[in-house]
């Protein structure tokens, strides 16, 4: 049995140590059992960006701050990746055998801005533009030491 950072269990190779670990730093709080998305907002006008950005696209303003970004929003549009993207940078599985196909979407986070992230559901049925979206952190890979890469999506509220 392997444990990751923060003591949750973590299937891997028979006697391998496997943690969990982000697909990149400062992207999302990591290790965290709430995990948010860090972005940043400008002093000067009030845009919201994501990732952290030094600069306001906006009004070009120099002066930002980095702020947690709401873990909740609502599915502005969507679509199904249905074939594995390009490597690099795509980070996850590009074998056309195996590839898995994953929902795609905008998730508006309110009073903050949309956000451009995977999907946990890939099933059309499923996926209503409006639905309620909550962000949570899922496996993408696993790295070269056996470690599960992580990065964050959006799943629909039950």
């Amino acid at each position: 049995m392997c444990i990751d950072v923060e003591g949750r269990h973590i299937e891997g190779r028979e006697g391998a140590t496997m943690v969990q670990v982000p697909v990149t730093d400062g992207v999302f709080t990591w290790p965290s059992d709430h995990p948010q998305l860090i972005g940043s907002r400008c002093v000067t006008c009030g845009n919201h960006m994501f990732p952290v950005q030094q600069g306001c696209p906006k009004c070009t303003g120099a002066e930002t701050e980095e702020v947690l970004l709401g873990r909740r929003g609502t599915l502005w549009t969507w679509t199904v990746q249905g074939f594995p993207p390009k490597a690099p940078p795509y980070a996850g599985d590009v074998d056309p055998k195996t590839f898995q196909a994953f929902g795609v979407g905008y998730v508006e986070l309110p009073g903050q801005l949309k956000i451009e992230s995977r999907l946990t559901e890939a099933d059309p049925e499923k996926l209503k533009i409006g639905m309620e979206m909550e962000m949570v952190i899922v496996p993408l890979s696993t790295d070269a030491h056996g470690n599960e890469v992580v990065t964050f999506a959006f799943a629909p509220v039950a």
